[in-house]
């Protein structure tokens, strides 16, 4: 039986910040392997098309259901099943690991790139008002 708690990986008001181990100092647009798309391309297109629309949990279940050829009326169940159990968060995404890009939320948790050679990202991790966290390292310390 499926548990009933929910659970989310949406940010309040926060800036996750690229990696200690991030290996560029300028951020760097995904490209597809081998014509074929990547966690990290998908992302950088959601989330660059459509700033501060979607939520961490939108980006992240929109991936999962893509690549498990879900039809839009799956969605609802799916959606429910999948966040049912904890997921990774926005922290473990390639786009802050690799690819030196900052992915803020705003109070209402919708999300938007910046990359962190950017004027914007500089003013975010000047706010005061906007908790930050680091994107998880690639390798172990």
């Amino acid at each position: 039986m499926a548990s009933d708690k929910i659970h989310t990986t949406n940010y309040s008001n926060t800036l996750i910040q690229p990696a200690e181990d991030c290996p560029v100092s300028i951020s760097e647009i995904p490209t597809t392997k081998g014509g074929k798309s990547t966690v990290a391309t998908v992302q950088f297109e959601l989330i660059s098309k459509h700033p501060y629309t979607l939520t961490s949990d939108d980006v992240i279940f929109r991936i999962y259901a893509d690549k498990n050829d879900l039809t839009p009326s799956e969605h609802e169940a799916a959606r429910a099943v999948f966040f049912s159990k904890g997921q990774p968060c926005l922290r473990t995404s390639p786009l802050a690991k690799r690819y030196g890009f900052g992915i803020h939320a705003n109070e209402e948790g919708k999300i938007a790139l910046y990359g962190i050679e950017t004027e914007e990202y500089a003013q975010l991790l000047q706010d005061e008002n906007v908790a930050k966290v680091k994107a998880m390292r690639n390798a172990r310390k």
